[in-house]
């Protein structure tokens, strides 16, 4: 991974992390995801037009970008339900980790791509890091019993969060190599909140969505251009370097997302997640390295 990717990975990760902190902290989860999602619609308004002017997509990068829109619009209903369920250091590990399981052996099988040995180490201790935090100190019962972890419905919606990341990744990296990264992820943001409208005003209405954009609109507006940020770069990683590389890589985040949820949300931290955390960074590190 060169290491202009590297920094956007890691500008990303912290972005991302404290969008999904905004979100934790709102008070109607599914509302608040809608509503950052319009305000990042609406002030990223111009730069989408001026994108799109720039850069015109053709039939098969629409179609790219439907389908991202429609992945992304089951994403967010996933995580939201997941924060209002679990804390963020343990639905974020897990639906973060998800996808560096399964995304390099995808992107081998689907993309065509190749992963270098250090690579592969690296992505190998990404995902033993993430399972450290998880689920540290209750891996005998993992071993017992493997669906006893499902019992929890935070973790039931983040693992299902964490599917959904695994497809929109392998599609938004062939709609990056059609689509401008940035305007890509201002089409997904304007389409997932127009998608999404029917769905959160139909079952909270007006008031509950005027309540929480008056108690947190500026919450909602920070997170809405963090969001924007946080993928946008990614996307543009994506368009640099592998996608077997990028996308496990991005998920130091969830270092970010711990301590985020030890220290600003007052949630347990123990041993478990403090050597998660280092074997993740371990990861990132190798993964960096490799060529």
């Amino acid at each position: 991974m060169t290491a202009t990717s590297l920094v956007f990975v890691l500008l990303s990760a912290l972005a991302h992390s404290t969008w999904n902190l905004l979100l934790k902290r709102s008070t109607d989860k599914e509302v608040f995801v809608w509503l950052l999602l319009v305000a990042g619609s609406v002030l990223l308004a111009p730069l989408g037009g001026v994108l799109l002017w720039q850069n015109p997509i053709g039939q098969s990068g629409w179609w790219l970008v439907l389908t991202t829109i429609v992945l992304h619009i089951f994403y967010f209903v996933l995580l939201g339900r997941g924060y209002a369920q679990g804390d963020l250091s343990l639905v974020y590990p897990i639906a973060r980790g998800v996808g560096p399981m399964l995304i390099p052996v995808l992107a081998v099988i689907i993309l065509g791509e190749k992963i270098e040995l250090l690579a592969i180490m690296g992505v190998v201790a990404i995902v033993l890091g993430i399972y450290t935090v998880s689920w540290w100190g209750n891996f005998r019962q993992l071993i017992r019993q493997p669906l006893a972890i499902l019992k929890n419905p935070g973790t039931r919606y983040a693992i299902l969060t964490g599917l959904t990341i695994t497809c929109y990744a392998l599609v938004d990296k062939r709609g990056v190599g059609q689509v401008q990264p940035f305007l890509y992820m201002y089409l997904m943001t304007l389409g997932s909140a127009l998608g999404l409208a029917p769905y959160v005003l139909g079952k909270q209405g007006w008031k509950v969505a005027q309540l929480e954009l008056r108690l947190n609109s500026l919450s909602i507006v920070v997170a809405g251009l963090l969001t924007y940020l946080a993928y946008g770069l990614v996307l543009t990683a994506f368009s640099w370097s592998r996608v077997s590389y990028v996308a496990p890589a991005r998920e130091v985040g969830i270092v970010f997302g711990v301590l985020m949820g030890v220290f600003i949300l007052k949630e347990p931290f123990g041993r478990g997640r403090l050597i998660g955390s280092s074997v993740i960074l371990l990861g990132l590190v190798l993964i960096a390295l490799s060529p």
